[in-house]
């Protein structure tokens, strides 16, 4: 059976000492954010993880959930214990506000604690995380009463939360759902529709689920300009504002999927169903985006939990797999042959699969950071700042590290030869959950076209701009150290080349807006590599003044080794996807449709 055991030291490495996240005890919000606290917080999760979520993984794989005749779901053996232990250990509130029952801890601290769960069970995690998401969008948009009604209670976790967008004749262009919303006398909407692929729509695990559902108000104009957003409980509140009479929103199957069987994937139905508004009339896309982008970046943070449970369990497959002998002597001269580790081949991926989850939690970390930063930061231009960052980094954290994820996922199981391939290791499972991270909250061609097409625009290139002087400066400061050079050299070249390529589409887009379209996955991938460059070379200098200041730990000098394959292998992949980007949409388009 897979196991996994949280990074502790590589995630209080990312956190304590390259973003120094303890100076956030400076700022009244969080004065009682302290070190000793975190850790406390980070052990027990870790150990919730790996010896409660991680056992349950293949259960929930196996046994998947079971929708009964009445349209209630049963959730895998041991999930609803499980949840009952996050609830009652206060994770689903760690970051909420206080004032709403939760221990108001900065962002980046429920960001570690997410990474572990979903690399423990993925599909469990998606429980909590919709719900925080949802809570989130009410926070935003809701009136002062709906906030009181909701939030306490689905901060605890005794209740969950939802999100209902996709539709059977509609996914990423919502202008085309037909879920309506009648008004009645009382203030209340009665919402009918259909909505599917709605996960954690149905479940046994709390008292009340609330539904954001999107649906368009009678009368309401065509398009996205006419869609609100509602809350639908499952059980309407009676006047104590606890779960009352059952509302006609109910669970019509379950999708039969290719990965987190765990998490019950719903087609949900809405016959009449209670539901009140959020925000103003024809508003609803502008607040169930703030849900939307929470989800993005989470999904990124699957992405990187997949891979590196894969890793960490393809690392143990292959110190035990004997098989061949080293290229260079055998390294296991008693045994019948060596350790398939000791392999080249065996060394690229699982060293590609380590460049890439390190660099990758440091980028989600540091985005989650600037979160933060945002709310309580006293300088306006550094609120904007971040702003600006997490509107052009979201799309990359949702897209580039999902798509590599997957890739080194699938190294991982490579590294297991026939057995990867076999469901008794466990590898197919992260391999399929994995699968839908590129696909849900909005396709992962979406997220290219929505970098190239309005992230990079948006403030007349402010965020790029902005984070290019950034860099810039980073480097000039760094510049004078030999032992990290390799690491400014390439980030200095990774943002030169992405420069070059955004040159080339602003020329070339605006003319041929396919060529935008048929560069922007290339384009969404080489930022990619550029931000993970910024990262390695943040760790890399961190890492040094450790070694230059005395410290012994190998962790620091295995980081600058890591890192120099990043550098090294990872980051010349900006050539190829820069001249891909070059050939414009010709060579795409090219084809007739009738000749596919």
């Amino acid at each position: 059976m897979p196991v996994y055991n949280a990074p502790l030291r590589d995630m209080k490495f990312v956190m304590q000492e390259v973003l120094d996240i303890g100076s956030l005890q400076k700022y009244e919000k969080f004065a009682e954010a302290d070190m000793d606290t975190l850790e406390a917080i980070l052990e027990q999760s870790a150990k919730f993880s790996s010896e409660v979520l991680a056992p349950l993984n293949a259960v929930g794989d196996h046994e998947g959930c079971t929708r009964h005749a009445d349209g209630s779901v049963t959730t895998p053996k041991g999930f609803k214990e499980a949840y009952k232990q996050v609830v009652e250990n206060g994770m689903m509130g760690l970051s909420e506000p206080e004032e709403f029952g939760g221990m108001g801890m900065p962002s980046i601290w429920s960001t570690a604690t997410g990474e572990m769960q979903s690399a423990a069970n993925m599909a469990f995690a998606m429980y909590p995380g919709l719900t925080n998401g949802a809570a989130k969008a009410i926070k935003i948009g809701g009136s002062p009463e709906q906030k009181a009604t909701y939030l306490p209670k689905m901060t605890t976790g005794e209740w969950t939360g939802t999100m209902n967008l996709t539709e059977p004749h509609c996914g990423t262009d919502l202008g085309l759902l037909k879920t309506k919303a009648v008004p009645q006398a009382d203030g209340s909407y009665k919402l009918t529709g259909q909505k599917i692929f709605i996960s954690a729509g149905e479940h046994d695990m709390s008292d009340n689920i609330i539904h954001l559902v999107l649906a368009r108000i009678e009368g309401a104009p065509e398009g996205v300009k006419g869609i609100s957003l509602f809350i639908v409980p499952k059980f309407k509140l009676d006047e104590s504002g606890n779960s009352g009479e059952r509302n006609p929103v109910s669970c019509g199957a379950i999708e039969e999927k290719m990965g987190i069987h765990g998490n019950a994937t719903c087609v949900m139905n809405f016959d009449d169903a209670e539901g009140y508004l959020i925000g103003e009339e024809n508003k609803g896309l502008r607040v169930m985006f703030v849900m939307m982008n929470e989800a993005r970046m989470g999904v990124g943070m699957q992405g990187l939990a997949q891979s590196d449970v894969a890793y960490q369990n393809a690392v143990d497959y292959a110190n035990d797999r004997l098989q061949g002998r080293s290229l260079t002597g055998p390294k296991n001269e008693a045994g019948p042959a060596d350790p398939i580790i000791v392999h080249p081949d065996v060394r690229r991926m699982l060293m590609e699969t380590k460049a890439f989850n390190e660099g990758s939690r440091a980028l989600i970390y540091w985005a989650t950071l600037l979160e933060d930063l945002e709310t309580v930061h006293e300088d306006e231009k550094f609120r904007e700042k971040c702003d600006d960052y997490l509107g052009l980094l979201t799309p990359v954290i949702k897209g580039y590290i999902t798509d590599k994820a997957m890739a080194t996922t699938i190294d991982c199981q490579q590294i297991f030869g026939g057995h990867g391939f076999i469901e008794e290791w466990g590898m197919s499972q992260f391999v399929r959950d994995t699968r839908i991270a590129l696909i849900y909250e909005g396709a992962n061609g979406i997220q290219a076209l929505d970098l190239v097409g309005r992230k990079l625009a948006r403030n007349g290139g402010r965020a790029l701009m902005t984070l290019n002087n950034e860099i810039d400066a980073f480097v000039a400061d760094n510049s004078g150290n030999e032992k990290t050079a390799e690491f400014m050299d390439g980030l200095k070249t990774a943002k030169n080349k992405l420069t070059e390529a955004t040159m080339w589409l602003m020329q070339n887009g605006m003319t041929n807006p396919d060529n935008a379209g048929a560069g922007s996955v290339d384009y969404m991938h080489m930022m990619g590599l550029t931000s993970l460059a910024y990262m390695w070379a943040k760790m890399a200098v961190t890492a040094q003044a450790a070694i230059d200041a005395g410290s012994n730990d190998d962790f620091y000098s295995n980081k600058i080794i890591t890192g120099r394959y990043f550098v090294l292998r990872m980051l010349p992949m900006l050539d190829a996807h820069l001249a891909k980007i070059k050939t414009g949409a010709e060579p795409v388009m090219a084809l007739e449709a009738a000749a596919f």
